[in-house]
């Protein structure tokens, strides 16, 4: 089983990438784990709102296969405190038997069909993120959640 993060459109910003890559080095010693960035709908902007979380929509599900276990990182999903978000990855690296997959919508959220096919969600918190910071947010909270399964010093509580 692999754990993967789906995101739409690049990152504007170098400290986020840097970020990003930081944690992205230290997941390897403990997961196998793949970031997808699907680049931004081209000429985006002439597109409605809904126009454009449904395009989104089709690339994001291009890239889920049948059997994944698709969690959406929404705001309207169920928050954890990082301990907890620990037990969660835990039960679902020890239940689901395909590829486990986090999915980070556009600057609009999610078309109907992505909600459809999503298995769950989850929120970092009830305020709302640009999606670009979202990624590094997320990633940190994977490692972290690492951690704390293998009792490191990372995380203090």
């Amino acid at each position: 089983m692999k754990i993967k993060l789906i995101a739409i459109g690049k990152t504007d910003e170098a400290f986020l990438d840097e970020g990003i890559e930081k944690y992205l080095k230290r997941l390897k010693h403990y997961h196998p784990f793949e970031f997808t960035i699907i680049p931004d709908i081209k000429q985006g902007g002439k597109y409605t709102a809904d126009n454009l979380k449904e395009a989104e929509g089709k690339l994001i599900l291009q890239k889920i296969q049948e059997g994944d276990h698709v969690i959406l990182l929404d705001e309207k999903g169920k928050m954890f405190t990082s301990a907890e978000y620990a037990a969660f990855l835990q039960k679902k690296l020890n239940v689901v038997n395909t590829n486990l997959v986090f999915v980070i919508g556009g600057a609009f959220g999610f078309s109907e069909a992505v909600y459809q096919r999503a298995n769950e969600k989850i929120a970092l918190s009830k305020m709302t993120f640009s999606h670009q910071m979202v990624r590094l947010f997320f990633i940190e909270q994977l490692y972290r959640g690492f951690t704390i399964l293998r009792g490191e010093k990372y995380h203090h509580e």
